[in-house]
């Protein structure tokens, strides 16, 4: 399925803003529905859902205001994420739209490959900057395994929403 650009918002648009606000809401209200299992959070990865949706359909823009301000205000709001791992969840966040917004403008299409391109590559990415933060392998490692079964979730249900919005 082929994505009619030009689909990335302008800073200038109120349109930008709006929809970031509603992505943010998604990543901020998402979480809570898995933080109901023990290590949810780490295991579904769903603060770093509606970035890739906003970042792959909506642009760089939306996209790294989403994923700057999603753990920010979850943070404030409800004290997830944790403090001292705020800053590993905003440096993945701000990977993952900047590599989903790459990927969009340059592929031009969805599909589940480049989707799934898209969370290896910046999951990739997110593990050397959590281990460049934390200064611990054996701590970014055991993210990077236990995120499993979040990347799958961001691949299909990513997969399946963008498409959905690609059709408004």
């Amino acid at each position: 399925m082929n994505l009619t650009y030009p689909l990335w918002l302008p800073l200038s648009n109120a349109k930008t803003y709006i929809v970031a606000t509603l992505f943010i809401a998604g990543n901020i209200l998402f979480p809570m529905l898995f933080h109901a299992v023990p290590n949810g959070g780490h295991i579904f990865l769903p603060i770093f859902f509606f970035t890739l949706i906003g970042a792959f359909h909506y642009g760089l823009y939306v996209g790294l205001f989403t994923a700057l301000c999603s753990p920010l205000l979850s943070h404030i709001l409800v004290g997830m994420p944790a403090m001292h791992i705020l800053p590993i969840i905003i440096a993945k966040s701000l990977i993952l739209a900047v590599c989903a917004s790459i990927a969009a403008r340059y592929f031009q299409k969805i599909t589940v490959p480049i989707i799934a391109l898209v969370v290896v590559v910046s999951q990739i990415f997110g593990f050397f900057a959590e281990w460049a933060i934390a200064q611990n392998i054996t701590l970014a490692f055991n993210d990077l395994r236990m995120g499993v079964p979040g990347m799958l979730l961001q691949i299909l249900g990513g997969y399946f929403l963008i498409r959905f919005l690609n059709r408004e």
